[in-house]
């Protein structure tokens, strides 16, 4: 989980230290400064949900308190990321609050490596089915995430064999609600890579729920991980439709935003999602 974070840092920091503030999105700054202000922003956000994510199943690891004390710092750290104005999408320069949840994430890893080196081994519990639906689920969402892998590279598929018949993303359309005319897929980083890292994140880190010894925190965690992978499922499935079919012109309505938590129909439904997933694949059962 960390590997695939890490390599979307070092692709988010090369795109916008290489290319100018024109090709990319609502950033001002290029060069090194423009390269570490975006990674940083994109660190302070769905990396931040990811290590909430994984500290409940690493501090368990290590004997002794001071994991789970440090556990606790980390988790109010990254929570920090749902702070109303920390994450804006009309201004995506870094900002000095920005540096809380990155804290969070950094403390984050370094538990993750504590627990890895000197943490009670556990192999993951999961059942061949629930891999196998892991592995059909990952694979269709690799291969919509397609555009935003190029894109977070600095790259059109314009010419790709195959995804570049399915996908858009060099051509110029105009943006939804603004009219301004843009890349249908802009160079850099997008909400719906965000989304595809946190449905991954989740299938993955749902192998591992059977090794918290807790009962409560087992399904806590279970629970913030079902919605999780809806939350990245949606953010995703929003993203692309925009850019590969309002884009087109064959519909002016678009899937709901919920990028931010809002009493609304869309999280209604997301949540009602999440529960069925819970009950139906992410809680353990006795004796398993």
């Amino acid at each position: 989980m960390w590997l695939l974070f890490g390599l979307a840092t070092v692709a988010v920091f090369e795109t916008y230290w290489r290319l100018p503030p024109a090709q990319l999105w609502k950033v001002s700054n290029s060069g090194f400064v423009g390269g570490i202000g975006r990674a940083l922003v994109f660190l302070s956000f769905s990396a931040a949900l990811a290590a909430v994510a994984v500290l409940p199943i690493v501090v368990d690891r290590p004997e002794g308190r001071w994991p789970v004390v440090l556990g606790i710092v980390s988790a109010a750290l990254c929570a920090t990321v749902a702070w109303p104005g920390l994450q804006t999408e009309g201004d995506l320069d870094p900002k000095w609050s920005n540096g809380l949840a990155v804290a969070g994430v950094a403390l984050a890893v370094g538990l993750s490596l504590w627990a890895t080196l000197h943490g009670r081994p556990e192999r993951p519990r999961a059942s061949v089915a629930g891999d196998r639906a892991r592995l059909v689920v990952g694979a269709i969402v690799l291969l919509f995430a397609a555009p935003y892998i190029a894109a977070e590279l600095g790259f059109f598929l314009d010419g790709v064999p195959l995804l570049g018949w399915i996908f858009q993303t060099g051509v110029i359309k105009p943006e939804p609600g603004t009219g301004m005319l843009h890349a249908a897929v802009h160079h850099g980083h997008h909400h719906g890579l965000d989304g595809f890292l946190l449905a991954v994140t989740a299938l993955l880190l749902s192998r591992l729920l059977g090794g918290i010894r807790g009962h409560k925190l087992r399904a806590v965690t279970g629970a913030y991980l079902a919605l999780m992978l809806v939350y990245g499922l949606t953010n995703m499935a929003n993203d692309l439709w925009i850019e590969q079919v309002v884009k087109r012109g064959w519909t002016s309505w678009e899937i709901p935003d919920v990028l931010h938590p809002e009493a609304s129909a869309a999280w209604a439904a997301m949540l009602a999602v999440a529960a069925l997933i819970y009950f139906a694949s992410f809680r353990t059962r006795s004796g398993r």
